[in-house]
């Protein structure tokens, strides 16, 4: 896949280029969808897929509130390529770039810059300044300048049939917790990832069980509690369970996310890990004292061995 950050390092346009354009938080399965149908539209032609989409999240750059990111900018690349797309273009998009107008946006940036021949949009789809642009003005221009537009349909659960697959309710899936739902939509555990930072330092010492601390930045977090999780380190691939929140027991109400790795005693401070968060185990408990603590997460561990074997 190739990476385009900046229109300046387009030299010439693609040849017959099949364009997708969103934020696609989360790559989840109607992204997915979505994707593979550009791929297959280039394809028929003898085109180049290319996604379009934009960092920062456009939101967050005209300084609106905006929901957290189901994936980082780092783990939306990798997702996007692994799909097959040819070309990624990750614009970086500001309040100039919100005030292109939108047939300016098709004729000199999706046609004279990147060579759009069709573009594959979902029925919702809008851009331009002020979102002036839409599906009926993308198949007027399109019978003027010579591409085709295609709509997309939907993807639905495949449980109820009804209910669409959005970043939206993924959001809502993981902030309650049952991330095993949302591996449904995604096709894949929601993961969190980030570099283990020094924690409170009693895991091991007071609990023994001793625990990767991370951080998170601008990314979803689940639901309190404690989960079965993978854990994907510098060192190879592990099982362990995974305690967000408080830890109330301690009383001192700092939020952490630790991590106790099974069966791996290396030092991975300052290095990145990634977290796939697999099934909830419990809601968090404050504890009358700290061998009442340790003898839940010995219990904890014996049911998220169960879940990941």
């Amino acid at each position: 896949m190739k990476l385009i950050e900046n229109l300046d390092q387009i030299d010439s346009p693609f040849k017959n280029a099949v364009i997708t354009i969103g934020n696609f938080d989360g790559v989840h399965k109607g992204h997915q969808a979505l994707l593979y149908q550009v791929i297959e539209k280039a394809s028929e032609i003898g085109g180049t897929s290319v996604a379009i989409t934009f960092e920062p999240h456009p939101l967050r750059a005209l300084g609106i509130s905006s929901p957290p990111l189901i994936t980082r900018h780092d783990q939306k690349l990798e997702l996007i390529e692994q799909s097959g797309i040819d070309v990624l273009m990750c614009l970086p998009f500001n309040k100039e770039f919100a005030g292109i107008p939108a047939h300016d946006f098709i004729e000199k940036i999706l046609m004279k810059t990147v060579g759009m021949k069709a573009i594959v949009i979902g029925a919702d789809y809008s851009f331009g300044k002020n979102r002036e642009g839409n599906i009926s003005m993308l198949r007027t221009q399109g019978e003027i300048l010579g591409y085709e537009t295609i709509v997309s349909k939907w993807i639905n659960d495949t449980q109820t049939g009804m209910e669409r697959i959005s970043s939206t309710r993924i959001r809502e899936i993981v902030m309650e917790g049952r991330v095993d739902q949302a591996k449904k939509y995604l096709g894949r555990h929601y993961q969190m990832r980030g570099k283990v930072i020094k924690g409170r330092e009693r895991g091991g010492s007071q609990l023994g069980f001793p625990t990767a601390n991370i951080k998170l930045h601008d990314e979803l977090c689940p639901k309190l509690g404690v989960y079965a999780v993978n854990v994907e380190t510098v060192h190879g691939q592990y099982k362990g369970v995974a305690n967000i929140g408080f830890s109330p027991t301690f009383g001192d109400q700092m939020f952490t996310i630790e991590v106790h790795i099974f069966d791996f005693d290396q030092n991975i401070y300052d290095t990145r890990i990634r977290v796939n968060m697999v099934a909830r185990l419990r809601d968090e408990v404050k504890f009358s004292n700290i061998e009442e603590l340790a003898g839940q997460i010995r219990k904890d561990i014996q049911k998220a061995k169960e879940i990941l074997r």
